[in-house]
């Protein structure tokens, strides 16, 4: 009957920690897509840098969420609790690269995630940058949370809907240069997909779909934007590529 009652106790513990990590991963997907949010204002706002100062408050915040599910995980082994958190991570991993590619117009790696997501005590879970060992995490009192290679896939595959969104947003605004950028952004994200193909995991291959998607409405609207853009006044670019995208859904059966 003791044994009973300790394997008892175990599972009722292990069910509460599955639970408390479903309610973060809930937290951190919302706070991250607060913060897409906010990025995608940075296509009408005056101040850029604004809008960035901002959104790195609100990613700090998300991290704090991130802590916490470290803490939760520091004794255990991440990748039985892995169902509970990979939503919020992806979502996370979106977020970031999103910022990170209005930035410097290019793709975060998924090493520079990760070393943002080294926590100490001494400076009340703020990152610690400096990479360190599991043992040393220990006896320094830090803790860690690895991004899965999954994770951070399914985030960039996501990443590819908030870029077309931006362009959309970009031309209504007259800015003709950014669809450019990012339509040769896509292919090299698509590129590199199509070297995964079926080998992946389902998941990802379930998203390259998507992403094809994604690229056929920017490469559609960059060709109505070249063809068409020298005759049609800026505030009407939108337009084009909003009736561009709607009859590539038509075509697609989506819509």
């Amino acid at each position: 009957m003791s044994s009973k009652e300790a394997f008892q106790q175990e599972l009722d513990a292990r069910h509460d920690k599955y639970e408390r990590l479903v309610k973060l991963s809930r937290d951190i997907t919302v706070e991250s897509k607060r913060t897409i949010f906010l990025l995608h204002r940075i296509t009408s706002a005056p101040d850029m840098e604004e809008i960035l100062t901002e959104s790195e408050v609100k990613l700090d915040g998300v991290r704090q969420k991130i802590l916490q599910v470290a803490q939760e995980l520091s004794v255990e082994d991440m990748h039985q609790f892995h169902r509970a958190i990979t939503t919020g991570l992806q979502e996370y991993v979106e977020a970031v690269s999103f910022q990170h590619f209005i930035k410097t117009r290019s793709l975060i790696s998924m090493d520079e995630i990760n070393k943002q997501l080294i926590f100490s005590t001494e400076d009340n879970g703020k990152e610690n940058k400096t990479p360190s060992s599991d043992a040393q995490d220990k006896q320094c009192g830090t803790w860690r949370l690895r991004i899965t290679p999954v994770d951070y896939l399914l985030g960039v595959a996501d990443l590819t809907g908030e870029l077309m969104r931006m362009c959309i947003n970009s031309v209504g605004n007259g800015d003709i240069d950014t669809p450019f950028e990012v339509s040769q952004f896509l292919r090299q994200v698509y590129d590199g997909f199509s070297f995964i193909g079926n080998t992946g995991p389902y998941e990802v291959s379930k998203k390259l779909y998507t992403l094809k998607q994604s690229l056929a409405k920017v490469e559609n609207a960059c060709y109505a934007l070249k063809v068409r853009g020298s005759e049609i006044p800026k505030h009407m670019l939108a337009d084009v590529f909003s009736v561009k995208t709607e009859m590539i859904d038509q075509e697609e059966g989506i819509s």
